[in-house]
C-alpha cells in the first residue's frame, strides 16, 4: 500500500476506551509510520508528525463541558488549530476539523462540522480504535471481510455513500457533528451526535446585499495575506468569483486549468478569457488518455473506494503538489450562492416526503439509456438509498435552508469535497473560503428563492468583478463550443473499465442487467455507446467496484448480495 505524504495535516491514529496493547500495536504497524503523541488510561493518539495539544489544563473543563478533577487536554488534526479550549462541538463547527478532548470526565473523539477530513473507526469489546485512513483499521477486523451493501448501493447509484458506511459492516466514518465518547466512571462508550451550529442557530433572511457577502469574502481572504495562492480557474462561477477577490487584494496569485473530461473543453477556453481579464498568469494541465486507467485506479484506492468521481482531477493534484502555494477551492460555493443540485420540485414540494424525493432525485444518477442494474437489484438499491437518505438528512427537517444543506451534508461532504481534502491535501494545503463560518453564516442566510437561477450569485460577480461577470461560464453556456474526445471513453479506458466490468459480471453477476452484460460479452469497444453524461457515471460506479473486488475479493466473506 502507498500511503499519501502527509505534510500539511498528520496522519493519526489510536484508541479511547478499554485499549488493548496489542490491538494497538497492530493499528500502529498497519499504516504511516508514526509517533506517540499522547497515552493515557483510556486513551491513546499516535501522528505522523509531532501533535502537540491546543489546550491542556488541570481540572478545568471547556465552557460548557462537563468538567472533572485530573488533567485535561485538547488535540486536533486539520489544517486550521483552535485557539484554544472550547466544547467539541464548536471546535467541529468552526475549524471544520476532527480531535480528541479529555475534559477530565470523558474522552471524546470528534468529527468536524461536516466531516470533510476522514475519521474512521471500528469498535472492538470496549474500545474503539480510530484512524485517518481506512485501510489500517482493516487489519483489526475480522477476516474475511463483510461487505456493506448498503454504502456500495449509495456509491453507485449516488456517487458517494451516506451515514457513517464505509464498504465493509465493521468499519465505519464519523460522520459530520458526531463524536464518540468515553465516560470514565461508568467505563462507557456512546455516540453523540449534535446539530452544528448552522441548524441551532437557523438563519432569517436579513436582506443581505451582493455588496455585503463579498466584503465578508474579502475579510475571510485576509487569512490568506502574504501567502501565494493558487486558484484554479474553470468555467463557472465559483473560481471567478474567488479569483477575483484575490486579484481585488493584491495577492500573489496563479490560476491553473485541467479539463474536467466532459468532452468539450470549454472550461479551457473560458479560464483563458477570465485569467486574462484579471492579469493573472494562466497555465493548462493536459491529461493522457493513455494515463487514464493508471489514474482511475491510483484515485479509486487513495480515495478508499468512497467514490467514483476524480481520476480527471489527478493529474492536476500531483502537479499541486509541488506548487507550493495554497490551493484556493470553491468547495460548497454552488449550494451556497445559487441552489446547486436544488430541483424546481424540490423548491415547489408540498410536503416534507415531497422535498425528499425531489432532492434525492437531483442527486442520484439519472435512469441510463439501457437498464444497467438487473430488476432484483435496482428494487434494492432504490430502497436502500431512499432509507439512507432519510437517515442522514433527516436533522435538517424543516429547516429554511433544508435543501441546500442537504446538498451540503452529502454530496459535497462525502463526494466533491474529497479532490481538495483528499487529492491535494495532506500533501498540500488548501483553504475554502465559501466554508469560512462568517461566509457560510451570512450565504446560508440568503433565501433560496433569491438563489433560484443564479440569479444572486450572478449580483456577487457583478460586485466582485463586473467585467469578468459579463464574461461567458458554464454555469450558462449549455452548448459546447467544440467536442474533443474524452480521455475516460478513449480506448485504454474503454479496455480498463472492460476489464472491470468483467469481473463484476463474474463474481457478482446478479448484480447487472442482461443487456449489460450482453454488452460486457462484446468487449472493450462496446463501452463506446455509453457516451452521455449519465451513462458514463453509471459505468464508473461499477468500473469503481470491479476496481474494490479486484484489491479484496480474496478479503471478503460470501459475496451473495441481499437481492438474490
Amino acid at each position: 500500500m502507498q500511503w499519501p505524504t502527509f505534510n500539511v495535516r498528520p496522519y493519526v491514529c489510536g484508541g479511547l476506551g478499554h485499549l488493548d496493547e496489542g490491538v494497538l500495536a497492530t493499528l500502529q504497524a498497519s499504516g504511516p509510520r508514526v509517533r506517540p503523541a499522547l497515552r493515557t488510561a483510556e486513551a491513546a493518539l499516535f501522528s505522523s508528525a509531532p501533535l502537540p495539544p491546543y489546550a491542556r489544563g488541570r481540572g478545568n473543563a471547556p465552557e460548557g463541558a462537563s468538567g472533572g478533577g485530573g488533567e485535561t487536554w485538547a488535540f486536533s488534526w486539520g489544517e486550521r488549530r483552535p485557539a484554544g479550549a472550547a466544547p467539541w462541538i464548536g471546535v467541529a463547527e468552526t475549524y471544520e476539523t476532527p480531535g480528541l478532548i479529555d475534559d477530565g470526565d470523558t474522552v471524546t473523539l470528534h468529527a468536524g462540522g461536516l466531516g470533510l477530513i476522514d475519521v474512521y473507526y471500528l469498535v472492538s469489546g470496549e474500545a474503539v480504535y480510530f484512524s485517518s485512513l481506512l485501510e489500517p483499521l482493516l487489519s483489526l477486523a475480522d477476516r474475511p471481510y463483510d461487505v456493506n451493501w448498503d454504502a456500495w448501493a449509495a456509491i453507485v447509484q449516488l456517487t458517494f455513500p451516506l451515514r457513517d458506511d464505509t464498504p465493509y459492516a465493521q468499519v465505519r466514518r464519523l460522520a459530520g457533528a458526531s463524536a464518540l465518547v468515553w465516560d470514565k466512571r461508568a467505563g462507557r462508550l456512546s455516540t453523540d451526535r449534535r446539530l452544528p451550529r448552522w441548524l441551532r442557530e437557523e438563519p432569517f433572511e436579513a436582506g443581505r446585499s451582493a455588496g455585503e457577502i463579498l466584503e465578508i469574502l474579502h475579510e475571510v481572504y485576509k487569512e490568506f495575506d502574504g501567502r501565494p495562492l493558487l486558484v484554479p480557474v474553470s468555467g463557472g462561477y465559483d473560481s471567478r468569483l474567488l479569483c477575483s477577490v484575490a486579484v481585488a487584494r493584491g495577492a500573489d496569485v496563479e490560476s491553473w486549468t485541467t479539463s474536467p473530461d466532459d468532452g468539450t473543453d470549454t472550461d479551457i477556453a473560458f479560464a483563458r478569457a477570465i485569467t486574462r481579464e484579471l492579469g493573472v498568469r494562466h497555465r493548462v494541465i493536459g491529461q493522457d488518455p493513455a494515463a487514464y486507467p493508471d489514474d482511475a485506479l491510483a484515485v479509486a484506492r487513495r480515495l478508499e473506494y468512497m467514490t467514483p468521481h476524480h481520476a480527471w482531477y489527478a493529474p492536476f493534484a500531483r502537479e499541486v503538489h509541488k506548487a507550493g502555494r495554497v490551493l484556493i477551492d470553491g468547495l460548497a460555493g454552488g449550494p451556497l450562492l445559487k441552489n446547486f443540485m436544488v430541483s424546481g420540485a424540490a423548491l415547489t414540494a408540498s410536503t416534507q416526503a415531497e422535498r425528499k424525493a425531489a432532492l434525492l432525485g437531483s442527486l442520484a444518477l439519472g435512469a441510463p439509456s439501457v437498464p444497467f442494474l438487473s430488476e432484483p437489484a435496482a428494487e434494492w438499491i432504490t430502497s436502500s438509498v431512499g432509507t439512507a437518505f432519510t437517515q442522514a438528512t433527516s436533522m435538517l427537517n424543516g429547516h429554511r435552508a433544508e435543501l441546500p444543506l442537504s446538498v451540503l451534508h452529502t454530496r459535497t461532504a462525502r463526494g466533491i469535497a474529497r479532490s481538495a481534502v483528499n487529492l491535494v491535501g495532506p500533501e498540500a494545503s488548501f483553504a475554502a473560503p465559501f466554508m469560512h463560518p462568517d461566509f457560510f453564516d451570512a450565504a446560508l442566510s440568503v433565501g433560496v428563492a433569491r438563489k433560484d437561477g443564479g440569479k444572486f450569485y450572478r449580483e456577487v460577480l457583478h460586485a466582485a468583478n463586473p467585467r469578468v461577470a459579463a464574461l461567458p461560464s458554464t454555469n450558462v453556456v449549455k452548448q459546447p463550443l467544440q467536442r474533443v474526445p474524452l480521455r475516460s471513453a478513449a480506448a485504454p479506458a474503454r479496455a480498463y473499465g472492460h476489464a472491470m466490468l468483467t469481473r463484476v459480471a463474474a463474481t457478482v453477476p446478479s448484480l447487472l442487467s442482461e443487456q449489460l452484460h450482453a454488452v460486457v460479452a462484446e468487449g472493450p469497444d462496446a463501452l463506446a455507446r455509453f457516451n452521455g453524461w449519465n451513462d458514463r457515471f453509471w459505468v464508473r460506479s461499477l468500473v469503481l467496484f470491479g476496481a474494490w473486488l479486484g484489491d479484496y475479493e480474496d478479503r471478503l466473506s460470501d459475496l451473495t448480495p441481499p437481492w438474490v
